[in-house]
């Protein structure tokens, strides 16, 4: 499965750390994410990420072409709801996209560990008729 992986500015050290406690299950999918995200990620767990461009740089717009086209199967996507971002458009866009395409769609540390467990069991199987 192809997994995308988004955070804002406030939220990229929880992605590491899910990153780091959930490596055994996501080294079985291929990663997706935006630029700096990717990096971060990349440099403590070793897992293997496609990087996009930095977000407000038009990553956003990458990955949301990627879940247009039936390119992701699952989405985290680690919001800071209290800051509004300037690029906020782009964050509401890949949401809308999510929900278009049937998307499955984490925004926060508890509906991600949802996503991770029930790729791990098997139930977004479904996902690969999609394709």
């Amino acid at each position: 499965m192809n997994i995308g992986l988004i955070a804002h500015d406030s939220k990229k050290t929880l992605m590491q750390n899910f990153c780091i406690a959930y490596r055994g299950i996501l080294c079985k999918h291929e990663l997706f994410a935006t630029e700096t995200t990717g990096r971060l990620v990349e440099e403590v767990t070793n897992l293997t990420i496609h990087k996009f461009l930095a977000g407000h740089l038009g990553g956003m717009q990458q990955l949301g072409s990627q879940i247009a086209q039936n390119g992701i199967d699952a989405l985290i996507f680690l919001r800071d709801p209290s800051a509004p971002k300037p690029h906020e458009p782009n964050v509401n866009d890949v949401v809308r996209l999510c929900d278009m395409h049937n998307i499955p769609m984490a925004t926060n540390l508890a509906t991600a560990e949802l996503i991770v467990l029930a790729l791990d069991r098997g139930d977004l199987d479904w996902r690969e008729m999609y394709k």
